[in-house]
């Protein structure tokens, strides 16, 4: 988005159908429209300030304490600014990047950054900050300004959000109240184009929804565009990151950390392959590029003894990351069996119920039962 784009983008047209002038904050918006109206509109797509992972809008990055998403959030915050690669994969758009390192100290900035820069430069489009008011108290103004006065900023990072959001309001219920204090910084993002990203915790009980490990209430998630969550994770990566929003398809990313450069990276192929153990992992790679593998024809591709790739594959069915059909053929979940395996016979078809004279038509080109005959009873014994 050019700076002429981003200006007509902050003529937001006011309930009385004027507009406001570039950098000023429009007192009225329009919020409702005509069908006809609504449609004749020409809105500009979504900006990304990471390609796949963070649109323009209000993310929530949320994550277990230490699992390092300050060190990703930096990092991300960096490679916007500078335009270098992010997580050292995804080729983004350059542009200014405000960063609230609100539990961090300068020296401690310093030494994060040094680590993440190594010999590179840093940055002049970073704007860096370890303090700001609450929201309702002056933070969203002070943010407001900085985004007036940086009219192609592509990213603002505040971490963490539980240092701005402020005080509940009497009388909100907790989910309101997190509903309100996303709001916030919702209308910032929305108002400047911009992709706003809060860093926030997790619950410590583990789910099976990514969704619900996020503290707090629903309310959190709801208000938000999208939600990613940095999860740790067994195996070769260090953790997986799990996305879904409004904007961003739902998708999860294998990520390793080095702690020497304090970078996050994207591991090839998917989160399972690097999750798993090297045994494990090598059987489902192959299984992947070739559905319906004998342990045989396993252990011939990847060098792993048989005994170990049958044993490993019965586990792995016990535990839902790998199907073994009958005849012991390996698939994984969610892809179809195999129409038929050479030299194994079909099953046939077994009628839901036997055929009576009033449903024997709902069973036409299906082999009928016969009927079982019934056992005599004494007297007609005697009589035969």
């Amino acid at each position: 988005m050019t700076q002429n784009d981003r200006s007509t983008h902050l003529r937001l047209i006011s309930g009385d159908g004027r507009t406001a002038a570039p950098g000023t904050a429009p007192t009225r918006f329009r919020t409702s429209w005509t069908a006809d109206e609504l449609m004749a509109m020409t809105f500009p797509e979504p900006r990304w300030a990471v390609p796949g992972v963070i649109a323009e809008g209000l993310s929530l990055l949320a994550g277990p304490p230490k699992v390092g998403k300050s060190w990703l959030s930096l990092g991300l915050g960096i490679a916007v600014a500078s335009g270098a690669k992010a997580l050292e994969a995804i080729e983004l758009e350059p542009g200014p990047v405000l960063y609230l390192a609100l539990e961090d100290t300068a020296r401690r900035l310093q030494n994060r950054m040094g680590k993440i820069l190594s010999s590179q430069p840093a940055p002049r489009d970073l704007t860096l900050a370890t303090t700001r008011p609450t929201l309702p108290q002056g933070g969203e103004d002070a943010i407001a300004r900085w985004l007036d006065r940086h009219p192609n900023a592509r990213l603002v990072v505040i971490d963490v959000f539980a240092k701005i959001r402020g005080t509940t309001p009497p009388g909100l219920s907790a989910y309101d109240a997190d509903y309100a204090a996303m709001s916030r910084a919702k209308r910032l993002a929305d108002t400047y184009g911009v992709a706003v990203v809060l860093i926030h915790h997790v619950r410590k009980m583990a789910s099976d929804d990514f969704l619900a490990e996020v503290s707090g209430t629903n309310g959190l998630a709801g208000a938000a565009d999208a939600t990613l969550v940095l999860k740790r994770a067994r195996g070769t990566a260090d953790g997986v990151l799990h996305v879904t929003g409004r904007d961003v398809e739902e998708a999860e990313y294998a990520m390793a950390f080095q702690p020497a450069a304090g970078i996050w990276h994207l591991l090839d192929g998917p989160p399972e392959d690097h999750t798993l153990s090297d045994t494990r992992a090598s059987i489902a790679r192959h299984v992947r590029q070739h559905p319906n593998s004998t342990p045989k024809a396993i252990a011939e591709a990847t060098g792993l003894s048989y005994e170990n790739v049958r044993k490993t594959g019965q586990r792995m069915n016990a535990d839902g990351q790998l199907c073994v059909n009958a005849t012991g053929h390996f698939r994984l979940p969610g892809t179809p069996p195999p129409a038929s395996v050479p030299g194994v016979p079909g099953v046939p078809g077994v009628p839901d119920h036997t055929p009576t004279s009033t449903n024997t038509h709902a069973h036409e080109g299906h082999q009928i039962l016969l009927a079982v005959p019934a056992v005599p009873t004494d007297e007609e014994t005697r009589q035969s």
